[in-house]
């Protein structure tokens, strides 16, 4: 037995989208041997939903149903399940869009946060969810993000990508292009500088170099075509730099993840959510992971959508859930922590 203290993490995975591959891609990581051993994840899910997935993945499985007790170490094939029915499961269709498949992906995701809440060291991993149920279900919020800041009432998370070495921060998330322009305003900046850099700090790097990508092409030259580098960012930058942190910007965005990517700084804050999006998904797509910071407990998720066109055919990739699984694992363990 392992003591208390060095079990490894508990990782909650609640299953996501019904109508999406959620289920596929938890069968099959939670049956490939390289997760063995190394933490106690448990499912929030349908027990017949997980069933019909993994007869479509052609995978043996077999569940082990908890109440509010704690896993195990993980065996491959067998899953740990804290079984949440849906209710109109006869409304929900592969692929479609339905207020039943937004209703349960909201549960599962209320019964994660409310079981990761009672047991220490542990983590949220999730799959995709999709906005549009969400919204037919009447779920005031528009993703994951959002739901676990309000369930857990806390204000303003941040994002951060990791991909091969480099992370990468959003100063803001799901607002059209021209609202995220709007919102680049000094304060609003120096707190992204704040919180990035203290995140840093958390992940075991005593003194985190941070780049701060500009807006706009060439950072603006001056304001010749955009002034948000000179009237926001060259501020922000310089009065985080006054409190002796190592901040260097704004840098163009056609260089500064390269640069990271290289090793020169050890996070981005990027100003919007395609700016960063597109930089760490060409480096790896599959394999890049979302944290959200800030919240009472860590949360990883696959950096990919619910992929409706393919969803219930078996085909889904798991290697970006498995990675994020492995993230949750690797800043839950030991000294990491996520605030």
């Amino acid at each position: 037995m392992w003591p208390i203290a060095e079990m490894p993490p508990l990782i909650c995975i609640p299953m996501g989208d019904p109508a999406g591959i959620g289920a596929e891609i938890i069968i099959k990581s939670l049956c490939a041997p390289e997760l063995a051993s190394t933490c106690r994840p448990v499912v929030m899910g349908d027990v017949r939903w997980l069933e019909q997935a993994a007869s479509l993945c052609r995978k043996k499985v077999s569940f082990r149903l908890l109440q509010q007790t704690t896993p195990d170490l993980h065996q491959p094939g067998q899953i740990n399940l804290l079984d949440c029915p849906i209710t109109n499961i006869d409304n929900i269709m592969f692929g479609k869009i339905s207020a039943a498949s937004g209703a349960a992906a909201y549960q599962f995701i209320e019964q994660a946060v409310h079981y990761v809440q009672q047991h220490n060291k542990s983590a949220i991993v999730t799959p995709p969810i999709n906005k549009l149920s969400l919204k037919a279900a009447k779920i005031p919020h528009i993703g994951h993000t959002e739901i676990l800041a309000s369930l857990t009432h806390t204000h303003d998370p941040i994002t951060l990508f990791q991909v091969a070495g480099l992370r990468v921060f959003f100063l803001t998330r799901h607002l059209s292009l021209r609202q995220a322009c709007d919102a680049i305003v000094e304060d609003r900046v120096f707190k992204g500088i704040v919180k990035s850099y203290q995140i840093l700090k958390s992940l075991d790097i005593p003194s985190p170099s941070l780049a701060v990508a500009g807006l706009n092409p060439h950072c603006g030259e001056n304001g010749l075509f955009g002034d948000e580098e000179v009237c926001a960012i060259e501020p922000a930058v310089m009065r985080a730099r006054k409190e002796g942190w190592n901040i260097t910007g704004p840098i163009p965005a056609d260089s500064v993840f390269h640069q990271a990517l290289n090793g020169d700084y050890d996070g981005v804050l990027s100003m919007y959510h395609d700016q960063g999006h597109i930089a760490t998904k060409m480096v790896d797509f599959q394999r890049t992971v979302s944290i959200t910071c800030g919240l009472p407990f860590l949360r990883t998720s696959v950096d990919h959508g619910t992929a409706y066109d393919i969803a219930g055919t078996g085909q889904a990739s798991e290697v970006s859930l498995t990675e994020a699984i492995k993230v949750a694992i690797q800043y839950t363990d030991g000294n990491h922590r996520n605030q």
